[in-house]
């Protein structure tokens, strides 16, 4: 019931009820109805506990009982749920400087550890002396990496460190991996840079940032590798393509990049990109430059070798396994590049090293003039292997499938023969080779001799056209002849090829890798390929960088259909990574030997299951040999620089380079000719070699010269008929294979 509160209201409640005190009505709780029972009882629920007495006093434990609660809880520490934590166990506040000595980033006493720096070890009194905020620390390789390592790969990486860190020769932050193909330069050099980034003995990173410079083509596989080993640990900056004011805009966020964690530490860039960007890359400076297929920089004239000398780097890493290309002052540039001042000026080199060592590696050469060659080698090598690393090929065969090498001898057909002798007379090239090198007016005779070798369609046009040399050729070529099919009978090299890929397609499931120096000699394997049905790819200059990783992952891949993948050594020779393929067909040789390694090694590389066949074609008697001999000459010198091999032979005078036009009709072998073999006598080989023998010269790189019946392999053995007079093998297992 509502009261007003009126105030008249208020004065007639007062006078009439004075003596009652009013209460608001109170409003009643419904209750549960009580159950009972048929006795009578009243019924309670099972769940419902009595009602107890509430008080104010504590409930006390027994004093022994809360001390074992107590030392319970202390026993159990709290532990940092990471595995191999060694950080603070909670004991460290925020902002209250850490006591006690700086610990390394990964342990160093850990099984299989790879430990780069060890402190040096201090008496207890040294360590109370020590400021510890300034002791050094261990520098240890991330375990994630170091597990996969191999031996000699463990040996590179802390060579490498050494190197770039000046423990090595003070003052000089460079070197040169010159390890040969397959060997695992790339994951060496990934180790390197992860480790700068992250640590040094100051207990801290030793660079912030690092480039690679590559080809373009490899561009895209180091930004592969470097995923595939780090497992997004690291965000690299790959730069394959795009307008000038993009790549201009990546370059300069990269090089603005500073402080202990950068985003993207890593610039991974092509030589042709850098240079056309150097000058937004030489505005800053960068920790650390590997180059890789750092032969490039044999030219210390050209513009990407003055572009990349130019940046603003102390520590520089050059990868290459061929170092020596063509001369010792190109391997003078190479060193000069990582390590400038260490051989001096390039004319002193000239003077002191070059010239010495070459006449003493003259056939000619007199034994004055060879005993201070030898000299002049040893004290060059005693300053470069402080700063240069190789290891052959041989330390492979223990993780590596067979390589079995095959230099194939390949006779003329009968109208190869005569268009070159029909050459040879009419053209009369210069053969004034002053000290082996190749004039400027022959170099156009020697390309129309090494394309007639490949096949006589490539010189059609010419003689369509009646050039020098080809007046009247055009009559020689069979009646109704034309170059839209290829006629591999024509063309002694090409009967062989064919052969080849047809008793392989037939016996085996292998896949081939065609190289070819010549665009137009890859058009002729194209028509083979669709005459005979072949499914293939190309890899030329005209193919875009993304779209060439693309076709070479597709034809590693065991599903792809692909049999036969076509390769300009030009393009891409260098780092491409073939291991779909176990057999590759070296058409024609090149005057560099370090263009031919580099393409022959794309198959037998580290995934490799199969046994893998390299067959080198070369015209019998041809220049294609007096190429080849060339190249022994030059592996030769290599050997001598950079293998340190002693007992390398003086293969051949310089005076005998030129007999490069002569066409040698009655020979299986010019070349095996030439070094006057000490293990065969009347062409069939003999082992050991015949006592009493005083000759001075041996492909020593090759383990048998074989005729037909020496051959191991039995696709070239099924090829031997069509047109093959000769060949050399190398076996890379041959010592374990028990052969002498």
């Amino acid at each position: 019931q509502r009261r007003s509160l009126a105030p008249s209201q208020l004065a007639k409640r007062k006078a009439g009820d004075e003596e009652e005190e009013w209460h608001p009505p109170t409003t009643r709780k419904r209750q549960k109805p009580v159950i009972e029972t048929e006795s009578g009882e009243c019924y309670k629920s099972p769940f419902r506990k009595p009602l107890v007495q509430l008080t104010n006093r504590p409930h006390c434990l027994d004093s022994t009982q809360h001390e074992a609660f107590i030392r319970s809880i202390l026993s159990k520490p709290f532990k940092v749920p990471i595995p191999n934590y060694k950080g603070p166990l909670g004991l460290r506040a925020l902002g209250i400087k850490r006591a006690g000595l700086r610990s390394p980033l990964h342990d160093p006493f850990e099984e299989g550890a790879l430990v780069l720096y060890e402190p040096p070890l201090l008496s207890a009194h040294d360590q109370l002396k020590i400021d510890k905020d300034k002791a050094p620390v261990h520098v240890v390789v991330d375990p994630v990496l170091s597990r996969v390592l191999r031996p000699h790969q463990r040996e590179g990486v802390k060579f490498l460190w050494e190197c770039v860190t000046s423990r090595r020769i003070p003052g000089s932050h460079g070197c040169i991996m010159a390890d040969e193909m397959g060997l695992g330069k790339t994951l060496q050099c990934i180790t390197l840079m992860w480790t700068l980034l992250r640590q040094s003995p100051d207990c801290k990173p030793e660079i912030e940032k690092a480039m690679v410079v590559s080809p373009s083509s490899l561009v895209r596989n180091w930004y592969n590798e470097v995923e595939k080993w780090l497992g997004g640990r690291i965000q690299p900056l790959a730069i394959d393509g795009g307008s000038k004011e993009e790549i201009d805009r990546k370059l300069v966020g990269f090089m603005n990049q500073h402080g202990l964690r950068v985003p993207s530490p890593i610039l991974i860039i092509s030589y042709e990109t850098f240079r056309l960007h150097a000058e937004a890359l030489q505005k800053g400076s960068v920790g650390l430059v590997i180059c890789d297929e750092g032969h490039r920089l044999k030219n210390s004239e050209n513009q990407t070798y003055q572009a990349l000398n130019s940046l603003n780097t102390p520590r520089r890493v050059l990868i290459s396994g061929t170092p020596i290309q063509n001369d010792l002052l190109e391997y003078f540039s190479l060193v000069h590049f990582v390590n400038s001042g260490i051989l001096g000026t390039a004319q002193e080199f000239k003077r002191h090293f070059e010239i010495p060592i070459l006449k003493g590696r003259d056939a000619d050469a007199s034994e004055a003039e060879r005993h201070k060659g030898e000299e002049r080698l040893k004290e060059l090598i005693s300053i470069v292997n402080r700063c240069l690393i190789r290891r052959t090929s041989d330390i492979l065969s223990k993780y590596l499938p067979v390589k079995i090498e095959q230099v194939v001898c390949c006779r003329l057909t009968p109208l190869q023969t005569e268009l070159y002798k029909n050459f040879l007379k009419q053209a009369k090239p210069v053969e004034e080779l002053k000290e082996g090198k190749i004039s400027v007016s022959s170099l156009s005779s020697i390309t129309s001799l090494k394309k007639l070798c490949n096949h006589p369609a490539l010189i059609h046009d010419k003689c369509v056209e009646e050039e020098e040399g080809f007046m009247g050729a055009l009559d020689l070529f069979p009646a109704g002849y034309s170059t839209k099919s290829v006629e591999p009978q024509l063309s002694g090299k090409m009967l062989v090829l064919d052969y080849i890929l047809a008793v392989t397609k037939s016996t085996s499931n292998d896949k081939v890798v065609l190289v070819s120096n010549y665009t137009q000699t890859l058009d002729l394997f194209e028509k083979l390929c669709r005459n005979r049905r072949y499914l293939y790819v190309r890899l030329d200059g005209t193919m875009s960088i993304k779209k060439r990783a693309k076709i070479v992952e597709r034809f590693n891949s065991p599903s792809s259909p692909e049999f036969i993948f076509m390769l300009s050594s030009k393009a891409g020779g260098c780092g491409l990574n073939l291991i779909g393929a176990n057999r590759l067909v070296m058409f024609d040789p090149d005057w560099n030997p370090a263009n031919d390694e580099q393409a022959m090694a794309r198959v037998w590389r580290d995934g490799q299951k199969k046994t893998c066949y390299i067959y080198r074609l070369l015209s019998t008697g041809t220049i294609e040999e007096k190429i080849f001999q060339r190249q022994t000459h030059k592996k030769a010198l290599s050997s001598c620089v950079v293998d340190e091999e002693q007992d390398v032979e003086r293969h051949f005078s310089l005076g005998e380079l030129k007999e490069l036009f002569t066409l040698n009709e009655t020979t299986t072998s010019d070349t095996h000719d030439k070094i006057k073999c000490r293990r065969c006598v009347n062409g069939h080989q003999v082992r050991p070699p015949p006592e009493g023998s005083d000759c001075t010269s041996d492909l020593s790189q090759w383990n048998h010269c074989a005729d037909k019946r020496g051959l191991q392999d039995s696709v070239l053995k099924a090829a031997w008929d069509a047109a093959v007079t000769f060949a050399f093998h190398h076996h890379s297992h041959e010592e374990q294979r028990g052969i002498p």
